[in-house]
């Protein structure tokens, strides 16, 4: 039988942690940095007061817009042929968007800054992938100016691959800026909304605020109807509270409301139940992603989004380790085998390590090695007479043959493909054969799959008119200045830097 889903909470505590979570938006709200927003929110059922930015959301209002939401979704991939439903009862697995960095062992440093062949080379590598389904936009190019980011990153999707892609909710103008590049891609605007081809990220700033920045490119994602993932990193002890029930608590109350807007935004929208939120470390204060606790974290998001009837994304694969090292891989299995067991639904963080701020190449087919384990884990024991095989045990045991074995029984050789699972990339060789093959390790061996690819890998060619529109879109978004954004997301009363995700971006920024 399949191995059952790991369920941390009883009912009742799951129950006490929703209704705490209720409390926590009836009683404290949510901080949302937009004012129009805030009114908007009003007139839809939620509380505002005339001095403060907190936004509590009724207990009847929160139960009416989740009865919205859908149960699952198909994303699509470039021309439609790639299809992959993400739903309340199965897993899929794909990337997530953070590392600024790159493996690269022949760097002084063992890294380096990433640049835009990085990101091709990561969709390239994810697109030949059996168990990776989506890429997102992993690989952050800084050789090219940041406000014109998502254009090349999406442009280098369209060129080659065949599966979904993924971005953040960086803004109004660079999210409708996505839809219309997507729409030249894929056919019209009416065919990206009924056929997604974007996941979004709408992160979450904990605790209990939403970003105006994030807010007005949450908007766009949902009227496109492209999945968005609610994505809160709270950390245990330094944005949240230090016990993973009241972490839970809070979390919850954050990607409700955010549940909540997707539907006032747009009805149906579709979401993900989703967080990457672990521990800090009260020994550094450092984040701790790697943790068991990410784990754990993950395990009670995972049954969460089962009782709100709503997909579930949390990280996986995830790490703490600056190097491909023992901790690396002890770390990102023992995470990706938690979120596995506890049947969440959208499992994030192929190929990342380094607290997902570092991407390596070899850690792709890695880890996609790693999913197939456990996914012929997740399948259990299969139990009847032809498995039990008690034919082959009698044929063995009473052969007259000297040194008779179950190696050469028709039994084997009838299942020898199927009863075990057979990797690629671990080393089973003796130390002779071993050698003789060159002493390498996963990590070569890796590098060298990772090279065959990008050595074979090709998609079919964009129509040269489709090539012609999105450079002339591209041209149009570079003559923007960093005024002109921050004037269209309304944002002009902000002084300094803006901060899109991870990076702060400012007038020097732009200057490439």
């Amino acid at each position: 039988m399949k191995l059952p889903k790991l369920e941390i909470f009883s009912s009742d505590e799951i129950k006490e942690i929703h209704n705490a979570s209720m409390q926590i938006l009836e009683e404290i709200g949510i901080n949302v940095e937009d004012p129009g927003l805030r009114i908007s929110l009003n007139e839809n059922g939620a509380i505002v007061a005339d001095d403060s930015p907190y936004v509590k959301f009724p207990n009847d209002l929160v139960k009416e817009k989740l009865k919205l939401i859908p149960d699952s979704f198909v994303l699509h991939g470039r021309d439609g042929d790639f299809t992959a439903e993400v739903n309340t009862h199965s897993t899929q697995y794909a990337t997530i968007g953070t590392p600024v960095r790159i493996y690269d062992p022949e760097h002084q440093r063992g890294v380096r800054k990433t640049v835009l062949t990085d990101t091709i080379n990561q969709i390239r590598i994810v697109d030949s992938l059996k168990n990776i389904i989506c890429s997102h936009v992993d690989v952050w190019p800084h050789d090219v100016p940041y406000l014109e980011l998502h254009c090349h990153v999406i442009k280098a999707w369209a060129q080659n691959s065949t599966k979904p892609y993924g971005l953040g909710c960086f803004g109004r103008l660079p999210s409708q800026d996505m839809m219309d590049l997507l729409s030249i891609i894929v056919g019209g605007k009416n065919e990206l909304i009924t056929h997604p081809r974007l996941i979004g990220f709408f992160s979450i700033t904990s605790p209990l605020s939403f970003s105006q920045l994030m807010t007005n490119g949450f908007e766009v994602f949902a009227k496109y109807k492209q999945p968005t993932i609610l994505a809160p990193e709270a950390l245990a002890g330094s944005t949240a509270p230090i016990t993973l029930a009241g972490l839970l608590a809070q979390t919850n109350a954050e990607i409700l409301a955010g549940a909540v807007l997707a539907q006032i935004y747009n009805p149906r929208a579709p979401v993900l139940y989703g967080t990457v939120s672990h521990i800090t470390d009260m020994r550094t204060g450092n984040s701790a992603m790697g943790s068991v606790e990410t784990g754990l974290i993950t395990a009670g998001i995972a049954q969460l989004g089962r009782y709100y009837n709503i997909p579930s994304r949390g990280p996986g694969a995830v790490t703490d380790s600056k190097l491909l090292d023992m901790q690396n891989g002890f770390e990102r299995y023992q995470t990706l085998m938690l979120a596995a067991q506890a049947g969440c639904n959208y499992i994030t963080c192929a190929g990342s390590y380094e607290a997902t701020l570092a991407e390596a190449l070899e850690l792709l087919v890695i880890d996609d090695e790693l999913v197939s384990m456990i996914k012929h884990t997740m399948e259990g024991i299969e139990v009847n007479e032809n498995t039990i095989g008690l034919e082959a045990i009698q044929r063995v045991v009473r052969s007259e043959k000297k040194g008779a074995n179950f190696l050469d029984d028709k039994h084997t050789l009838t299942q020898m493909r199927t009863a075990h699972f057979l990797p690629a990339l671990a080393d089973r060789n003796r130390r002779t054969s071993w050698r003789k093959k060159g002493s390498k390790d996963i990590v070569q061996r890796a590098r060298e799959k990772v090279n065959s690819i990008l050595e074979i890998q090709r998609v079919p060619p964009l129509a040269p008119e489709k090539h012609q529109a999105i450079d002339a879109f591209m041209k149009k978004v570079s003559k923007r200045s960093y005024e002109y954004y921050k004037e269209t997301e309304g944002m002009m009363d902000k002084k300094g830097t803006v901060t899109i995700d991870h990076v702060e971006i400012s007038e020097d920024s732009q200057k490439k």
